[in-house]
């Protein structure tokens, strides 16, 4: 049985986590964070002292890699994220948990280590997988594949908002400098560069809400998947 895929790529903080968790519970689909992903493995070196020697402890790293110890658990409120059976969702989603996902995002050697471990998430009844590589890389035979952007400035006051919720101060010039170094690492890094797929539907979400836009990838998916 074919497993139907939906993967939805773009870059940091256009809303790809939260309308891939709403579409997962749409279709109760698997879900696979990739974002997480990379986020989780950061985190994961950077406890274990690793992060700063990607490259004289490679070998370490690799293992590291291959026996993470994750799950997602979708839920009507978002995705709860555990990390060898702590609940890491908040963690994950900081400013620095972020920079030290790009880091390793950079190294060929980890993304292939994660390649598989990622292609093992697509599983019946089907997945939704978002990320910045799901369907050039990872995924190219997803029937619905969705490119999902903002403006760098929409982008930075959502994040803002996001992490006063989560009771941080935190400046939007910060916030806004730090999308675009992240934008400009993603877009030029020689392995799986963030581009759409040539076949994606895209989608810029800088002045619709996150039910408009739900709706237009509903529409879209809809019509993919009956084809």
């Amino acid at each position: 049985m074919t497993v139907q895929i939906i993967t939805i790529d773009g870059p940091s903080g256009s809303g790809k986590g939260t309308l891939a968790a709403k579409l997962a519970q749409h279709y109760q689909f698997h879900l696979l964070d990739s974002g997480a992903l990379y986020r989780l493995l950061g985190l994961s070196l950077y406890q274990h002292g690793l992060l700063e020697h990607l490259e004289t402890q490679l070998e370490q790293c690799i293992k590291i890699a291959t026996n993470l110890d994750i799950r997602f658990e979708t839920t009507v409120n978002g995705t709860v994220v555990w990390l060898s059976g702590e609940d890491v969702s908040q963690t994950i989603r900081t400013e620095r948990v972020g920079e030290y996902a790009s880091k390793v995002a950079v190294i060929p050697e980890l993304r292939t280590a994660l390649f598989e471990r990622q292609r093992a998430f697509a599983q019946t009844p089907g997945l939704v997988a978002d990320g910045r590589d799901m369907a050039t890389m990872i995924f190219p035979e997803a029937q619905a594949k969705i490119y999902l952007t903002a403006s760098a400035e929409s982008r930075a006051e959502r994040r803002v908002k996001q992490l006063q919720v989560m009771g941080l101060d935190v400046k939007i010039s910060d916030i806004l400098a730090n999308i675009q170094a992240r934008d400009k690492r993603d877009m030029e890094r020689a392995v799986a560069p963030l581009k759409p797929a040539p076949d994606a539907y895209l989608i810029d979400s800088s002045n619709l809400t996150i039910d408009e836009v739900f709706q237009l990838m509903v529409n879209y998916v809809d019509a993919q998947l009956a084809k």
